[in-house]
């Protein structure tokens, strides 16, 4: 079984990609079985294990395969699963095997590979992920023990470091951006399109500016209600975007919609209906709810998640120290995982082991009975026994060591005594 995670995030592809590469949260089931029955056409009976973890900055597949380039099929997997053309994909995929891929699993779940450096967000994003691969049947021994161990180790980074504490949220960085448009946000309507954790997370710190009014905007009114209630905010149904949204002074967006909510169309009409006055905008989802084509016109301010993860780069030397210490948390226990993995590949020889052991047991012991049915002697049958056993056990590397020649002799020789050194 070979370990591997081959995707694409923020440092290696731009929003536009990111979005094609993107899966829906009601995808996730479907492909991770996809992927098992892709390695499986490659190499059948290899009990091939997937998981896959899709966000607004990744989107990654991971899994534990015997095909014979497992790091090939898993891109193509994905290139194939949203019919994109490989050769064009390919420039933007990190392909990692074994060893970098346990590396990387670590980071990410430590938040150190995040926009947001030490962000916590991502930990409950990969269990979300995790718990859709389990359904799916996509965990096996491989997949398991390196997400449970990776959920460990975030928490020792997180406890032993101060890895979060200098770092500045997406949501932070929306409000910094507004205020480069807006000098009080006081006088300011602001528009929630969504009711998820990261919209929860923004409307948080855009309240504390205690703008003119909120509103929740989100397909389900009954999730939207709950999250309005707690902001003392207004709640409305997306379908009436079209003829509110120039109501609205400040405009951010995170759904899990495939397609765009605001067209460029609709901005236009809004635009015209607010006599130009200054709208700001932030599409934090992937794909994106926003049409890129809003953000060329004059009076709208358009800001992408790549844009904001801009923002949230600076102040990057306070935090050195705490991520030194971080990789050195992770580094230790990639080492002990990888030993983890190297004691998984002898475990058939261990089990062959003691099937022929058990075997030749099963035979000593029978004709120590045979001989006891005879009336024999109980000290004769246990030396019987015990010499049988002996000389069984005893037969294969004497075999092995005779037909060995040169430098193997050498080392069977050396190797053979440690092997059956008894207890004392």
């Amino acid at each position: 079984m070979q370990l591997l995670a081959v995707g694409l995030n923020h440092t290696t592809a731009p929003v536009s990609l990111r979005e094609q590469l993107a899966f829906a949260p009601d995808q996730l089931g479907q492909a991770v079985v996809a992927a098992r029955a892709w390695f499986e056409r490659i190499a059948p009976g290899g009990a091939d294990e997937a998981a896959i973890l899709s966000t607004c900055n990744r989107t990654e597949l991971y899994a534990a395969s015997q095909v014979a380039n497992p790091l090939d099929a898993g891109a193509h997997f994905l290139a194939d699963f949203h019919k994109l053309n490989y050769a064009e994909l390919r420039p933007h995929l990190y392909m990692l095997p074994q060893h970098d891929a346990v590396r990387h699993t670590f980071r990410v779940a430590s938040g150190l590979d995040s926009m947001v450096l030490g962000e916590t967000q991502i930990l409950g994003q990969i269990k979300d992920a995790i718990r859709t691969a389990e359904e799916a049947g996509g965990l096996g021994t491989y997949l398991h023990q390196l997400f449970q161990r990776s959920f460990s180790v975030a928490k020792e980074v997180r406890s032993t470091t101060e890895i979060g504490a200098h770092s500045v949220s997406m949501a932070a960085a929306a409000v910094r951006l507004s205020q480069r448009i807006f000098d009080k946000l006081a006088e300011q309507n602001v528009l929630f399109i969504g009711a998820g954790e990261m919209i929860e997370l923004c409307a948080t710190h855009f309240a504390a500016q205690n703008p003119k009014s909120v509103t929740i905007a989100n397909r389900t009114m009954e999730r939207g209600e709950q999250l309005a209630h707690r902001f003392s905010a207004k709640a409305m149904r997306l379908a009436e975007l079209q003829d509110k949204l120039h109501q609205y002074d400040i405009v951010v967006s995170c759904t899990a919609s495939s397609l765009p909510l605001i067209g460029l169309g609709m901005v236009e009409r809004a635009v015209k209906a607010r006599r130009h006055k200054p709208m700001f905008m932030v599409d934090l989802a992937v794909p994106r709810d926003i049409e890129p084509e809003v953000g060329r016109l004059n009076d709208v301010f358009l800001y992408t998640v790549d844009d904001l993860g801009k923002v949230v780069q600076t102040g990057m030397e306070n935090r050195q120290a705490a991520v030194a210490q971080a990789e050195a948390i992770i580094e230790t226990r990639v080492q002990s995982f990888m030993h983890w993995i190297d004691d998984r590949a002898v475990v058939p020889v261990i089990q062959s082991l003691q099937e022929s052991g058990e075997a030749m047991r099963q035979l000593e012991l029978e004709r120590a009975r045979k001989m006891l049915a005879k009336g024999e002697d109980v000290d004769a049958v246990l030396e019987a026994l015990s010499k049988g056993l002996t000389a069984k056990f005893m037969h294969g590397p004497q075999q092995a060591l005779h037909r060995a020649q040169g430098d193997e002799r050498a080392h069977l020789a050396t190797l053979l005594p440690q092997l059956f050194r008894g207890r004392r």
